[in-house]
């Protein structure tokens, strides 16, 4: 008989892949870095075909890799709505879960419809807020979950993936061109917009600050009308962006983390099931650059 493909080991390449880095994935996956690369020699061995190159420090997939992911994802996304179906299907209850509106759009639907068919006795109550307000929720005990965003975490949380901060403009108009350079950002305590404005600082180019908010909505309508530049997520592009580049005149941004942090005095059985949902459902948002441009 043919053998088959561990899940562990392949929930261990897909962190690789998305974050490029073994000692990376091994954070994500709580495993040292020699048991994740003894995973992946394994399953190389038992795919009989290489599924990384190295380029430098990252560790980039072969095309066999590349091939392997979508099925990977796939496996894992099954095995897990297989053990709610059958181990979890009695629990029941309220969990309360905090999403910064920056990803409410994108991720919510599919967190939200997976979760309701494997628990269907369990309440789902969502809070959309910048994941500083949620921090504050989780110490005060009114959420059980939250999904939170920062350039640099220095809250214990569980990374699941890396995504680039990105610079954006409309397509419709010249705003990036405007000097000084109009933003909208977030409030002063926002990470990004820190981060912007040390950017934009270290090539010496004027800026103001033309509109400040927490929400996602407020901040990509004032992009959208040609207001205003910002910065956001790959997963928080909208139609009718640009994204702009060195070759427009504005440097790289750091990575941005988005990871889950747990509420211990919660239910750890309900916290623990949509942690795993949440992970198993957000799919690789690496093309979303090339569609917006």
């Amino acid at each position: 008989m043919t053998a088959l493909l561990d899940v562990d080991q392949l929930r261990t390449f897909i962190a690789i892949a998305e974050t490029g880095s073994f000692t990376k994935a091994a954070e994500v996956v709580n495993k040292t870095q020699s048991a994740v690369s003894m995973q992946m020699k394994r399953l190389e061995e038992r795919l009989e075909r290489p599924i990384f190159s190295r380029d430098g420090r990252a560790s980039k997939l072969t095309d066999d890799g590349q091939r392997l992911l979508d099925y990977a994802r796939r496996i894992v996304k099954l095995n897990v709505e297989t053990i709610a179906a059958f181990s979890d299907a009695e629990l029941s209850g309220r969990v309360r879960l905090g999403v910064p509106d920056d990803y409410a759009d994108r991720y919510l639907p599919e967190i939200m419809a997976r979760f309701s068919r494997a628990y269907p006795g369990v309440e789902l109550t969502v809070i959309c807020e910048p994941s500083v307000d949620l921090l504050e929720r989780i110490d005060a005990n009114e959420i059980d979950l939250a999904i939170v965003t920062n350039c640099e975490t220095k809250r214990v949380s569980e990374t699941f993936r890396r995504e680039r901060l990105l610079w954006v403009t409309s397509n419709r108009h010249a705003t990036h061109a405007e000097e000084p350079l109009p933003l909208a950002l977030g409030r002063p305590t926002c990470s990004w917009r820190s981060a912007a404005v040390e950017k934009l600082e270290s090539v010496s180019r004027p800026y103001r600050m033309l509109y400040s908010s927490s929400n996602a909505g407020a901040v990509a309508a004032a992009v959208l009308a040609g207001l205003a530049v910002s910065v956001l997520p790959e997963s928080g592009l909208r139609t009718g962006m640009r994204v702009l580049s060195a070759s427009d005149g504005f440097p790289d941004l750091p990575s941005c983390q988005i990871g889950l942090v747990r509420n211990t005095r919660g239910s750890s059985s309900l916290t623990n099931a949509l942690a795993e949902h949440i992970v198993s459902s957000l799919d690789n948002l690496s093309d979303a650059v090339v569609a917006a441009e």
